[in-house]
């Protein structure tokens, strides 16, 4: 069966915001750095074309009926002169590279759906017993050779404590003639020592401020997630799909990751009317792509 024609179709883009990390390719283990090297050969997925190249895969396998992805492997690469750094971090030479994980992505994913699903919904949704799909999921989870997928994923919206990792200062924004050009987006990069320094700040404060759950529990798993990879790596927030969803005006006027940074600091200064004002601005943006996740 061919593969859909999701441009020809006008499909939009999945609303799907990421978490990525490049890391430099002498770093990799020899086996994925075969894996890499070929990929890098047949061409890297551009960052306008990874959610279409990510959804085509996965409706591949669900027409094949196959419990995951096939082995398909796919990266994307930045060049190291695209990430800003303090003077306490450096990234590593290029190529910056980020393998898409996709299998195990989706094996972490029906872990996670195992585990939260009732017995009903998980009947309804696999062929296979519970027992059979966690040990399939696990053994692809065990074949990364860092222990962590490189790309995180998350729809419709942003946990807001990722604005944390990044300086709000270092935000790109490409406009484009409409909605859903591929090339319109909105991101951050920022070196991996500086993304661990500004995630472990956050999280103490956040932890002494809110307690051990909601943001700090976010945090705490990032920063956990960070750890797997090296120190010259470089993080990548990029709002990916979810650029459709957002005006040209609303883009520009964001000030998500000013606001999350200002909480951070108001909290250490115990400043509740700042965290409240701050809260309440981020409350109004992104409770209208809420409401579209809603009400479609």
């Amino acid at each position: 069966m061919a593969a859909p024609e999701w441009k020809d179709a006008q499909v939009p883009r999945p609303f799907v915001a990421y978490l990525r990390v490049y890391e430099p390719l002498s770093v990799l283990d020899a086996e994925l750095a075969s894996k890499v090297e070929k990929a890098l050969e047949e061409g890297p997925v551009p960052r306008s074309e990874a959610g279409d190249r990510e959804r085509e895969l996965w409706l591949r396998s669900q027409l094949g009926r196959k419990l995951l992805p096939g082995e398909s492997f796919d990266v994307m690469t930045i060049s190291p002169a695209e990430v800003p750094t303090s003077e306490a971090a450096r990234v590593g030479q290029g190529p910056l590279v980020c393998p898409l994980d996709l299998r195990a992505r989706s094996a972490a994913a029906l872990v996670g759906f195992l585990a939260s699903a009732p017995p009903i919904l998980q009947d309804a949704a696999l062929d296979l017993s519970p027992e059979t799909v966690r040990a399939r999921a696990s053994a692809v989870m065990a074949e990364l050779s860092s222990g962590a997928v490189h790309v995180i994923s998350t729809t419709w919206t942003i946990p807001l404590p990722w604005f944390a990792l990044v300086d709000p200062a270092q935000r790109r924004v490409v406009l484009a003639s409409a909605q859903d050009d591929p090339e319109r987006q909105v991101s951050w990069r920022v070196a991996m020592a500086d993304a661990r320094r500004r995630v472990a700040r956050a999280h103490r404060v956040v932890k002494r401020s809110l307690g051990d759950d909601g943001p700090a529990k976010v945090l705490a798993d990032t920063g956990r997630w960070l750890e797997h990879f090296h120190p010259h790596a470089a993080v990548e927030l990029d709002y990916g799909g979810l650029v459709q969803l957002l005006e040209d005006k609303d883009l520009l006027e964001d000030t998500s990751a000013v606001d999350v940074n200002a909480i951070i600091d108001a909290l250490e200064a115990d400043d509740a009317e700042e965290v409240a004002l701050r809260y309440e601005s981020l409350r109004e943006f992104w409770s209208e792509l809420a409401r579209r996740e809603r009400h479609g």
